[in-house]
């Protein structure tokens, strides 16, 4: 509502700018032969800047901050360069010139230090001028994609949920990896590598959560393997990393990076059942001690059947014994009672 007020006011400010321009008083005062085209005409570019403001309503304060920065930099070499190059230009008598290179100039040196603060606003939080731009101020930790995760898939799943509002990364030398993977000569390979592809496709343009491609390195990253850059990374940018490769969420932990695992989130997910309860479960093949049978949960927790052996595709009903949890998953005992 703040920001329809505030329009609205612009819009109003733009109409008493209109009167203002074609009835300025004074002898120098411009005159206009149509000046009521030019108060329609300023009040239409009010309009379309409304428009196109409304139309663009998630903007990037980095983005914002390295025009204004980049702008006011190139000014000021312009400026700087202009009065370096005036006694030149009177020694030669062009100084005729002067304004048209001043306004190359400017021109030139804007776009020059845009694109440069642009390409470099992940290491703003080095540099003394662009510190309040860090992320660490904002309050928003990025979550960085390793290869394994997003050929699993289920990232993409998880974030359509609305569950991570954070910016994803995926950095520069993780798709290279990726890339690598799916034009592999190996059948299966290529199919995961692809498979990856398309979930970085579905994050991109799912529009739950923004996907950047990060692609600078820090010099400590040069001759480390990806794991190694990837935790390197989630360091420099204080951010997460995503995973659901056991060893590369070990080697996180030790350097102090903070680790989402997605085996864990599916693991502390999956429904909790206590000794005692009753569940109806397939017996699909023998276990491996005397009476044992084993079966499946949807979420493909294993039960272990005591006294399921004889009951080897059957539905049957279990009691639940016990509940073990390991690093590889779930693992329910039961015991059998009486088949469906």
């Amino acid at each position: 509502m703040l920001l329809w007020i505030l329009r609205g006011v612009f819009l109003l400010a733009a109409v008493g700018v209109g009167f203002a321009v074609i009835n300025a008083p004074g002898e120098n005062a411009p005159s206009f032969d149509y000046p009521w085209l030019v108060f329609v005409a300023i009040v239409v570019l009010a309009v379309g800047i409304i428009g196109f403001d409304a139309a663009t309503p998630r903007k990037r304060i980095d983005i914002i901050s390295c025009v204004y920065f980049g702008i006011l930099i190139g000014l000021f070499l312009s400026l700087v360069v202009g009065f370096i190059i005036e006694p030149l230009m009177t020694q030669f008598q062009i100084t005729r010139y002067m304004y048209s290179v001043q306004l190359v100039l400017g021109t030139m040196f804007c776009y020059f230090c845009i694109s440069m603060l642009v390409q470099t606003r992940d290491d703003f939080r080095f540099i003394i001028p662009y510190v309040e731009f860090s992320k660490e101020v904002k309050g928003v930790k990025p979550y960085l994609l390793d290869t394994s995760v997003v050929i699993d898939g289920r990232i993409a799943d998880l974030v359509e949920t609305g569950v991570f509002d954070n910016t994803l990364v995926m950095p520069r030398f993780v798709l290279s990896e990726l890339q690598a993977i799916a034009d592999s000569g190996d059948k299966m390979r290529r199919s995961r590598g692809r498979r990856g592809l398309d979930i970085l496709n579905r994050l991109r343009t799912g529009g739950v959560v923004e996907l950047t491609i990060h692609d600078r390195e820090t010099p400590e990253m040069a001759g480390q393997p990806v794991d190694m850059k990837l935790v390197l990374l989630a360091k420099h940018l204080s951010g997460k990393v995503v995973t659901g490769d056991y060893n590369l969420n070990k080697v996180a932990k030790i350097h102090g990076v903070s680790v989402i695992n997605l085996n864990d989130i599916a693991n502390s997910l999956k429904p909790v059942y206590l000794p005692g309860e009753h569940l109806d479960v397939r017996i699909v093949k023998p276990g491996e001690e005397q009476g044992q049978g084993v079966g499946y949960l949807d979420d493909g927790t294993m039960i272990v059947v005591e006294g399921g052996r004889d009951h080897v595709n059957q539905n049957v009903r279990i009691a639940v014994t016990s509940v073990l949890q390991t690093s590889a998953g779930r693992m329910i005992f039961g015991k059998y009672e009486t088949a469906i």
